[in-house]
């Protein structure tokens, strides 16, 4: 499938013993540098744009640099990133680079704390100054805060209004600045409820420091800040006093995943990566839950702690089926259950003829529901064999075994990711052209005019890669019939909670339900949700909001769609006939029973910001694109 702007990831580290425990037992201080760069490294794929990591000194002196950041742009930001640390000590002797005390005394991210993060763009903006880890400095070591996070903010809006009815003025509009800003506000009256408390108690200087950093509570920091924000959400922090932690929102959208022992507590955005980096089995790992925190004190006690109130659980759907890792063993079963449960249908589209019908996939996230796929017209091809050798009625000799047993499923690769098409070119004949050499085809890899195709993908968003790329090519085949196959539901809905895509008219659901509601001469619906979403967005948030853009879809049933679909996407000249089948929603549940938010295909926002936006999202398309 085409490209979405992916997910952002997180990594954190907390070293629970001294520098020199780790020289000691790993040959190396830098274990936990080193592990970060694994973690970073294996979540890759959640961050194409940028990457950021942050380290904290526990013990620092007056006059010492105590917190350390580094940032970097574009697809290779980690291993840049990760050089530039390292360039710190490239001068050094091999008894200074194994010197902990050393290290921790003078060298730069010789630290006990350290937190990364992938970026992948969810508000179209780039440039250094978007990428986390963001800073918030002061000269109060307890009041340095580092941030970052897979989140994006529905309800900045009501944010911004609430921080300037203060009489605050942010000056940035966006919801990594604001949050910053808004956190590193409830973190200073947090120094300063016990700064109050060390004077009361008659401490001055450094015993007013050792107090407020011993007895500080980030909880009533993320109490006081979290609960003004609705959206889906991962956020992680550090202090420069040495607190670091992570909160999940209460709805369960953004996953993450984490792991403690006596020398570390660490915490990713998906498990796998967990389980390589540190040899782990996977019931080893732990979920963070909704509205849970992960806290880890300045002294390396570790708590979870309640923060928010769980929500209906709305753990995202669509980040099983593709912005996770597929080595994960329940989103593994995951994709292979929804592959297999799409045979029947596609059985059907090419008319129950196997023997003619060659199975493939496109590369790379659609592989395993591919496997499924086969496993299920397999499972299908087995019921038959069953019965036509019940249908012999008589004792079967070994020919006629052989030639039932013989028949088999055909698979083949027919798809190759060829090359990345670069930014660069930006010519639109250029770009088409180029774009329709993204994927190659084995040849002859299906008999010509005999063969039915059928290839299956993840999802199916724009379809953009579709018209082309991949119809286009494998036209060159000749197939009797292409069927393109939709591991997912139909895409009818944007994201909103960490994915830049708000336009309702990108997706090719929407468009083709459009073109269908312009022939059938339908056009006051349009008019008629219109009114609808103008009179939702303006309600206020006590009050319960409706998504009025699901009225586009109510007239037509998923197949009148899915023709529609494939003549807006057909490439010109295009001869083989295609059909399209996509995963059900009901599918869907089935094999994904525990991650319940499909606002992608059903467009139930788990919150009310969620909502709000889509029918701003229609009220755009209607006014910007349907009136022009």
């Amino acid at each position: 499938m085409e490209q979405l702007k992916h997910e952002c990831g997180v990594a954190m580290i907390r070293l629970l013993k001294p520098l020199e425990y780790y020289e000691k037992k790993y040959g190396t201080w830098m274990y936990g540098l080193n592990k970060l760069y694994l973690l970073m490294e294996k979540q890759h794929n959640r961050g194409q744009e940028g990457a950021g990591l942050a380290c904290v000194k526990l013990e620092a002196n007056p006059g010492e640099e105590y917190m350390f950041r580094e940032r970097a742009l574009g697809s290779g930001a980690i291993t840049e990133i990760f050089e530039n640390v390292q360039n710190n000590f490239k001068e050094l002797t091999p008894e200074q680079l194994h010197d902990a005390a050393y290290a921790k005394r003078v060298l730069p991210f010789a630290g006990e704390v350290y937190m990364g993060h992938l970026r992948y763009s969810t508000t179209g903006k780039s440039g250094i100054s978007y990428v986390h880890p963001f800073l918030r400095r002061n000269n109060w070591r307890a009041k340095n805060l580092a941030l970052c996070g897979n989140f994006n903010m529905t309800n900045i809006e009501e944010v911004f209004k609430m921080l300037t009815a203060q009489g605050q003025c942010p000056r940035l509009y966006s919801d990594t600045y604001i949050l910053l800003e808004l956190m590193g506000h409830r973190l200073d009256r947090e120094v300063e409820r016990n700064f109050v408390q060390a004077k009361a108690k008659g401490l001055e200087g450094q015993d007013i420091t050792d107090y407020i950093e011993e007895h500080i509570q980030i909880s009533n920091v993320l109490k006081t800040t979290m609960e003004h924000f609705d959206g889906g959400y991962v956020i992680c922090g550090m202090t420069g006093s040495g607190e670091m932690f992570s909160i999940r929102d209460p709805w369960g959208i953004r996953p993450a995943f984490y792991y403690k022992n006596d020398e570390i507590v660490v915490l990713a955005s998906e498990r796998p990566v967990l389980q390589t980096t540190f040899d782990l089995e996977c019931d080893d790992i732990q979920e963070l839950m909704p509205g849970q925190a992960l806290i880890v004190n300045r002294k390396g006690e570790c708590s979870l702690q309640q923060i928010l109130e769980p929500k209906k659980s709305a753990a995202c759907s669509f980040e099983r089926i593709y912005f996770s890792r597929g080595s994960d063993r329940d989103i593994y079963n995951e994709r292979e259950k929804l592959g297999q449960q799409l045979a029947p249908k596609v059985l059907e589209k090419v008319g129950y003829d196997y023997e003619h019908t060659v199975l493939s996939y496109i590369p790379n996230t659609a592989e395993v529901a591919f496997y499924g796929l086969l496993q299920g017209f397999k499972l299908w091809l087995n019921s038959q064999k069953v019965n036509r050798i019940k249908a012999l009625g008589h004792s079967p000799s070994e020919n006629e075994l052989a030639s039932i047993l013989n028949q088999s499923i055909r698979s083949e690769k027919v798809a190759w990711k060829d090359i990345k098409l670069r930014t660069f070119i930006t010519e639109g004949n250029s770009r088409k052209d180029l774009a329709s050499h993204v994927y190659d085809i084995s040849y002859e890899s299906i008999v010509p005019y005999e063969d039915n195709l059928v290839i299956i993908d993840d999802s199916i968003v724009r379809g953009t890669t579709l018209k082309e790329s991949i119809l286009r090519i494998l036209d060159r085949l000749h197939p009797k019939k292409i069927v393109i196959v939709s591991s997912a539901p139909q895409i009818r809905y944007p994201d909103y909670y960490g994915i830049d895509m708000p336009r309702l008219e990108e997706f090719c659901v929407f468009r083709a339900t459009i073109e269908l509601i312009k022939e059938r001469k339908m056009c006051a619906l349009l008019d008629e949700i219109y009114s609808e979403c103008k009179k939702e967005v303006v309600k206020s948030s006590d009050e319960l909001i409706v998504n009025a853009v699901r009225k586009v879809y109510s007239p037509f049933s998923v197949e009148e769609i899915n023709k529609k679909i494939v003549e807006i996407l057909r490439p010109e000249g295009m001869k083989t006939p295609v059909d399209l089948v996509y995963q059900s929603i009901e599918g869907l549940h089935e094999a994904i029973p525990n991650h319940k938010g499909d606002w992608y295909f059903t467009g139930e926002y788990p919150t009310p910001g969620g909502i709000r936006l889509v029918n701003q999202a229609f009220i755009n398309y209607y006014e910007n694109v349907y009136k022009k």
